[in-house]
């Protein structure tokens, strides 16, 4: 059964992915434009210049995303449970979150740059500050929905709080956790490629723009399919942990 579901797994991703090559190159052929090569070109660019130098470029941005990533877990996560089962905490912060959170935190990129300089901190900093929010409602509205009487069922066999948070509170957010994260990965690549555009000399997003600055389309997509498979690496990863920590949600 396990061999079955990891066949029929490789068959529809082995399909998905000759699907969105096929558009790209119906798409290619239609435009008939410089700027949007065929993916065969595409595909032999990313496989000449990733050993050359684009697996560095590769590295640096993953260490900046998985870094941003881990420190906006850290800091919104327990926050975020904290705040969820403490009605009136909630009820003071929830008008604050609600002003804060719509604001395109991507404008503060100048600040930062000049607080911070252009290094890693400055690009991890603006990427946490935006998913921070992200995982920390997620997290908040997952805590509230928890039902009264799971909590009062440990109680009545003398849990203690810290009881109630580790067989309770968090095995039953931890779904909308591992959501959240999703979502906030994929904000943190785009975030990180707008931010690597700046002032650096390193990142996929810094190659990208690097080489459509030289015209090189079948490099800069070269690039494109970098950034992509890095995601896909990512969502993978996070779905590996996923089932590492809630087995009882693939049973």
């Amino acid at each position: 059964m396990a061999s079955d579901y990891k066949n029929n797994k490789f068959i529809i991703l082995t399909i998905a992915i000759l699907i969105l090559f096929l558009g790209w190159e119906i798409i290619a052929l239609l435009l008939q434009n410089p700027a949007l090569p065929c993916p065969i070109p595409a595909i032999a660019a990313f496989f000449q210049v990733f050993p050359q130098g684009l697996w560095k470029h590769f590295l640096v941005s993953t260490y900046r995303v998985l870094t941003s990533l881990f420190l906006g877990l850290a800091l919104a996560v327990p926050l975020g449970l904290y705040i969820g089962r403490n009605s009136k905490l909630d009820k003071w912060l929830s008008p604050q979150l609600y002003l804060i959170y719509p604001i395109p935190k991507i404008a503060l990129l100048p600040v930062i740059f000049a607080i911070f300089k252009i290094g890693d901190l400055s690009k991890i900093i603006l990427i946490v500050i935006i998913i921070f929010f992200q995982i920390l409602i997620t997290t908040r509205d997952a805590a509230k929905k928890i039902p009264a009487n799971s909590i009062l069922s440990v109680l009545s066999l003398g849990a203690t709080p810290r009881d109630i948070y580790s067989h309770v509170i968090i095995p039953g957010c931890l779904p909308e956790i591992f959501t959240a994260t999703r979502i906030s990965l994929g904000t943190a690549i785009s975030v990180l490629f707008f931010a690597e555009s700046f002032a650096t000399v390193e990142g996929l997003g810094y190659f990208i723009f690097e080489t459509w600055s030289r015209v090189n389309y079948p490099e800069m997509f070269a690039g494109i399919i970098a950034i992509s498979l890095q995601g896909f690496l990512l969502f993978l990863l996070v779905d590996l942990f996923q089932r590492l920590v809630c087995p009882w949600l693939y049973t």
